[in-house]
């Protein structure tokens, strides 16, 4: 049996204390990361709400602890925020040992150029939900929330879940899908012929031409009906892989 070194990408898990089932099967992947694993990508909504760096509970060190165990053993944790958590600071990063990744990142997968994206982007017929990301990712926006007692930011995090949830329910599922001419228009800007993203719940391996080349669009799922990676191996193979005990 040939072993290959590995990566492996994984998203929209949306962690949170009342579903610890999803809390272990991310614990299990953790401690089953071996040597041959050499990076993780975390690309978005890893938790389900983060209201602050200071917000502590026996939930978050639980993560934390695993997350710090896991690149003090030397596996490569990049962690890419999502629209759920997007305020997640320096202090969680400094504690877990995560590399923080841009919106837009462009990485070498064994000889082979990928670009990484939570995904929310992409969908720009959801102009909506655009509003209402531009207006949170605003930084006086944000310092202004995190001054605010801990107990009001839940709050307000709890009412923007409902929000979200009414949005989500009352828009056509294909507004808030992403829109093709944007894919093809994020790739050719950086030059690749894959992408990897998640935010949509919609895994699947899309294949296309644009610009007289061949590319392929890769969407991770949620970890709501359990947990998949996306592996991509040294020889170049790549597929989803169910976390043992996944039906």
């Amino acid at each position: 049996m040939h072993t290959f070194r590995r990566i492996w990408f994984v998203s929209d898990l949306h962690l949170d204390p009342h579903h610890p089932d999803i809390t272990n099967q991310f614990i299990e992947l953790l401690d089953s990361s071996d040597a041959l694993v050499e990076d993780i990508y975390l690309l978005g909504d890893v938790f389900e709400t983060w209201i602050g760096d200071d917000e502590k509970s026996q939930f978050i060190d639980e993560i934390t602890q695993k997350l710090h165990q896991t690149t003090q053993k030397g596996v490569r944790i990049h962690f890419m925020r999502g629209n759920r958590d997007f305020l997640v600071g320096h202090q969680f990063l400094a504690n877990t040992g995560c590399r923080r990744l841009a919106d837009e990142v462009k990485i070498d997968a064994y000889g082979t150029a990928v670009l990484l994206m939570h995904g929310d982007t992409l969908c720009t017929q959801d102009t909506a939900y655009l509003r209402a990301r531009k207006f949170a990712h605003n930084k006086i926006v944000q310092t202004l929330f995190l001054w605010l007692p801990l107990s009001l930011r839940k709050k307000i995090a709890a009412r923007a879940r409902q929000a979200s949830a009414k949005h989500t329910g009352n828009t056509k599922t294909s507004i808030m899908d992403v829109t093709q001419s944007e894919v093809e228009r994020i790739m050719q800007k950086h030059q690749v012929n894959y992408l990897i993203h998640g935010h949509t719940h919609r895994p699947d391996i899309h294949h296309f031409n644009s610009a007289n080349q061949n590319k392929t669009r890769i969407v991770l799922p949620a970890w709501h009906g359990g947990g998949t990676v996306f592996e991509w191996r040294e020889d170049g193979s790549k597929d989803y892989r169910p976390l043992a005990g996944k039906e």
